[in-house]
């Protein structure tokens, strides 16, 4: 598939691109084997090849989610270096307006 001049500059319009007489002479035969390229990629993949977004096959390395006996709230405030109401006392980390 050949891209005329135009079709060159229409695309890079989309791209909102400036492309001089020259970049569209250039890219024309560029963007043409680009798309025969991608052109044969479409005659070799099969219909029995499953669309992927990702090459190597990916799976959730999470643990399944249940709920579980939880340590008493006591003996974890106990561990904490400040408490106030029943509640760890952290840093404050987002400054105040005004």
């Amino acid at each position: 598939m050949a891209l005329s001049a135009e079709e060159v500059r229409y695309v890079a319009s989309l791209a909102r691109l400036a492309l001089s007489d020259d970049e569209v002479r250039r890219l024309a035969p560029q963007l043409s084997k680009i798309l025969e390229y991608a052109e044969q990629v479409g005659h070799v993949a099969a219909d029995d090849v499953v669309a992927t977004s990702h090459p190597y096959p990916l799976h959730n390395v999470l643990r399944e989610d249940r709920v579980e006996q939880s340590l008493p709230r006591e003996d974890l405030l106990a561990a904490a270096p400040a408490v106030e109401d029943d509640r760890f006392v952290v840093p404050r980390i987002v400054a105040e307006e005004g």
